[in-house]
């Protein structure tokens, strides 16, 4: 009696996880956590081409572990390696990101969710570039809001955040020149659409998924900002796992940065009931 009640509560569980696919966004994070006592593996590829710098392909590659610890908490952390900054592939930061849902609202064939996040990295790369982002190039800590309203196949989510770069340089920051950035404020739009399958008959069909994302970030310190448009679409297996591709390319901005357009791939698999309910 007691199996049948947790398969039938992990297919609840799937069920939700699948009616919300559309908001699995590719490039930034929705306001809906994940399943309690789940638990996904994701890895993430950045590839920037021929890099300015290097004159060369450079990528950078992360894997995540991202756990529903209960219904309203989800915790990630992870690494990240490349040869974004190096000749050669090294490892080049680790971090964590903590996410909670601050309100639910639920109707038929639609939902609300609003979330605050909070995230850290360290990295040894070195402090280039104005643009900031705590996925291998800068350390510091970051905070923000996340509000998702999913309507039948639509999916749109507005985040907006805050970040402070850690770096020994900020003591001494009279020393640069041009003056060095250490906090920017961040906002994304993201709108996702389920085209396939028009009706869901069973979790083994294969969804489809296409999205389009702005995204934009300003810098406190020197006024610099840029503004990327990123497309992507992505294909769920089974209800667990996903397969992502995206490109981004800046549309408007006055920062140095790295690279204005890169892509990136990503795969992961969720496991629905991984961590075991203590009794």
């Amino acid at each position: 009696m007691k199996k049948k009640a947790g398969r039938l509560l992990l297919l609840l569980q799937l069920a939700t996880f699948v009616a919300s696919a559309q908001e699995l966004y590719v490039f930034t994070e929705p306001a809906s956590v994940m399943p309690a006592r789940s638990l996904t593996v994701r890895s993430r590829t950045h590839m920037m081409g021929e890099n300015v710098m290097y004159d060369r392909f450079t990528f950078r590659n992360g894997l995540q572990l991202i756990a529903g610890l209960t219904g309203r908490w989800t915790m990630k952390v992870g690494g990240s390696w490349g040869n974004m900054m190096t000749y050669s592939v090294k490892p080049e930061s680790i971090g964590f990101s903590s996410r909670y849902r601050l309100l639910s609202t639920d109707d038929v064939h639609r939902h609300f969710r609003l979330a605050a996040y909070v995230e850290g990295a360290y990295t040894a790369a070195p402090f280039d570039h104005d643009e900031v982002s705590l996925m291998g190039d800068k350390s510091g800590l970051e905070a923000g809001i996340i509000a998702t309203q999913l309507t039948h196949k639509l999916a749109l989510s507005v985040t907006g955040s805050h970040t402070q770069v850690l770096h020994y340089s900020r003591k001494n920051s009279a020393l640069f020149d041009p003056a060095r950035t250490f906090q920017t404020l961040q906002f994304s739009f993201s709108a996702g659409y389920l085209v396939f399958p028009r009706e869901y008959k069973d979790y083994r069909q294969t969804n489809l998924n296409l999205y389009a994302e702005l995204l934009s970030q300003r810098s406190l310190d020197n006024n610099r900002y840029y503004v990327d448009f990123a497309p992507a679409l992505q294909l769920i297996f089974s209800s667990r796992t996903k397969l992502n591709l995206g490109y981004r390319f800046q549309v408007g901005g006055t920062m140095d940065r790295m690279a204005e357009r890169s892509w990136l791939l990503s795969l992961e698999s969720t496991w629905l009931g991984f961590f075991k309910k203590r009794r």
